[in-house]
């Protein structure tokens, strides 16, 4: 594993940036100062954050920062469904508005705990020989939540690439939350559709490297996994969390049209399961 890959962030968009191109520019990884990733991993593993590497929803956990604890009634009523990206900077302007500071935000994210057995899954991958494993988060949370927890849990030099809606302090101490990108998937919501992040990169990996992966792992939970999940081959495998929304989706896809899912499938209630797995993988 490439442990001296340190992080170079983004330099925040501007108000201007059209979201529909920030894909390609966020994806774009040699022209973004990035440490290079060496070609000969043998494997790509994909891992979402909220309730799959932590047992919480960040978004919804931030709120303890709030005073109280609690959002009031006429904030939480300006939801709409599929835009809780907007929902979530409003939520934030609010934080701000209330005096929650930076150093309070990060404090509730290093809190996540861990699901159980992801700490040992790390610890795998973070321990296998150098040219096994390519690790990339994608995540619909944000870059501060999903920084913050990494770097306390000591795991941020585990992965490579981290696909996630950009989120920065401005000069009056608001964290301000983008959209990581527009597109035209029916299923996801409107900032973020996972499969074509996974699609593109995986397309584009493949072209930097001369060749495909042996496979290609996703490790997720929710509804928004499923559709990353369908892009998926007949050697890749996914990782569902037991009965959460993914793990569902994928049970009535089979049920519906069997064959049409198309990567092994593969649940897991504890995350030493995935580690039993993938050690059957790493050892063919």
């Amino acid at each position: 594993m490439d442990f001296n890959c340190c992080y170079a962030p983004h330099p925040p968009p501007s108000e201007e940036d059209p979201p529909r191109s920030r894909l390609r520019a966020t994806t774009n990884m040699a022209a973004s100062g990035l440490p290079q990733i060496s070609p000969d991993k043998r494997f790509l593993i994909f891992f979402d954050f909220d309730e799959t590497i932590v047992d919480e929803t960040s978004d919804d956990m931030v709120v303890q920062a709030a005073p109280g604890q609690v959002l009031p009634g006429w904030l939480k009523d300006t939801y709409q469904p599929g835009q809780y990206n907007q929902y979530m900077q409003r939520v934030l302007a609010y934080l701000a508005e209330q005096g929650v500071t930076e150093s309070q935000i990060r404090a509730v994210m290093e809190k996540l705990p861990a699901t159980p057995g992801m700490l040992t899954l790390l610890q795998f991958l973070r321990t296998r020989p150098p040219h096994d494993f390519e690790v990339v988060m994608l995540s619909d949370a944000n870059t501060f939540f999903v920084e913050a927890w990494l770097r306390r849990a000591g795991a941020r030099p585990l992965f490579h690439r981290i696909f996630t809606n950009p989120a920065n302090f401005n000069k009056d101490g608001r964290l301000v939350l983008r959209p990581f990108h527009s597109h035209d998937c029916p299923r996801c919501p409107e900032n973020m559709c996972k499969r074509a992040v996974l699609r593109e990169y995986v397309v584009r990996r493949a072209q930097e490297r001369g060749r495909p992966y042996e496979r290609v792992f996703y490790v997720g939970d929710g509804a928004n996994d499923f559709c990353p999940a369908t892009a998926l081959g007949p050697r890749d495998v996914v990782f569902p969390r037991r009965d959460f929304p993914m793990h569902r989706l994928i049970t009535e896809m089979h049920e519906a049209a069997p064959g049409e899912f198309r990567p092994v499938t593969a649940p897991w209630a504890g995350a030493e399961e995935v580690v039993q797995r993938l050690r059957k993988f790493t050892a063919e």
